[in-house]
């Protein structure tokens, strides 16, 4: 390819760049110079302070509190994302009549906003007139405050969003078992290799590519889950269930904050960023040749 082609080739870069520019690297940007001031978001007057407000972060017990949520979320629907998306892939990957209609099924909930969602399971679970304490009362079950406690209102978020997502797993992972070749497996069925040996041996091997892709997918959605957490608990009880991107806006809108809240929002693409090269480089070590 001569140099003038490559020059003119290049030109379609640009929109892309400019977009790039534009909508990451600006906002990235002014973030990172913005956690260095004290500011309220909408005065022109910025106080320089340097990198108090990251000290200041790790003061923050409400800060401490939604890191560690922001791992729960992130690594726990990760996790049962994978479990389960397997599985169903693995069943579904045999032929029976309506498979067809069952992926449909458990892949749509993906197509639903997660605020919509959040707004739907809310009637679900909420402590007067939900379904799920109207279901325990048919059985003689008191009703019970799902989302009025910390501990139970995380572990639902953690259910909610699993499910919502579980289907793209499911998608990614019948991708990959449909690529693996079925000469693989006949020749291990003739050596006598049962079907968990198949599996561990031939077939999760050659997934790696695979469970790379939904494992890094979920577990960026799971570290930045915010709009299930406001539609369902808005952070509450007493601030307990807050994510980083939740806290985010809670400081920068109910409090006033938007220096700290910048420099939260600084700490949290870093974190992320760095969980997702570690884990991606993991798995590139374990990629087996087909």
């Amino acid at each position: 390819m001569n140099t003038k082609r490559r020059r003119k080739l290049n030109l379609f870069y640009i929109p892309a760049l400019a977009l790039m520019i534009a909508f990451i690297v600006y906002p990235l940007g002014n973030a990172i110079f913005l956690s260095f001031f004290k500011w309220n978001g909408y005065s022109v007057n910025k106080e320089f302070i340097g990198i108090n407000n990251y000290i200041s972060m790790f003061k923050d017990k409400v800060f401490l509190s939604s890191l560690r949520n922001t791992l729960i979320y992130g690594f726990g629907c990760t996790l049962l994302q994978q479990v389960i998306g397997l599985s169903m892939a693995m069943f579904l990957n045999t032929k029976f009549k309506g498979r067809g209609i069952i992926r449909t099924v458990i892949y749509m909930p993906a197509m639903v906003s997660g605020l919509v969602m959040g707004y739907i399971m809310y009637f679900f679970f909420q402590y007067k007139g939900g379904v799920v304490n109207d279901i325990m009362a048919i059985f003689g079950v008191g009703g019970f405050d799902w989302l009025g406690n910390g501990t139970t209102a995380i572990a639902v978020i953690v259910f909610i969003n699993t499910w919502q997502f579980v289907g793209v797993s499911m998608v990614i992972y019948l991708a990959g078992i449909q690529g693996v070749s079925q000469s693989y497996i006949e020749a291990a069925t003739i050596d006598g290799a049962s079907p968990w040996q198949r599996f561990r041996y031939i077939i999760l091997p050659l997934l790696v590519p695979a469970l790379s892709s939904s494992i890094i997918y979920n577990l960026i959605g799971g570290l930045k889950l915010y709009d299930v957490i406001i539609a369902l608990t808005d952070g509450g009880p007493a601030k307990k269930t807050h994510s980083l991107a939740t806290y985010i806006a809670n400081r920068y809108f109910d409090s006033e904050r938007a220096g700290y809240a910048a420099a939260i929002g600084v700490f949290s693409f870093i974190m992320i960023m760095v969980i997702s090269l570690i884990v991606n480089k993991f798995f590139r070590s374990k990629e087996v040749d087909a």
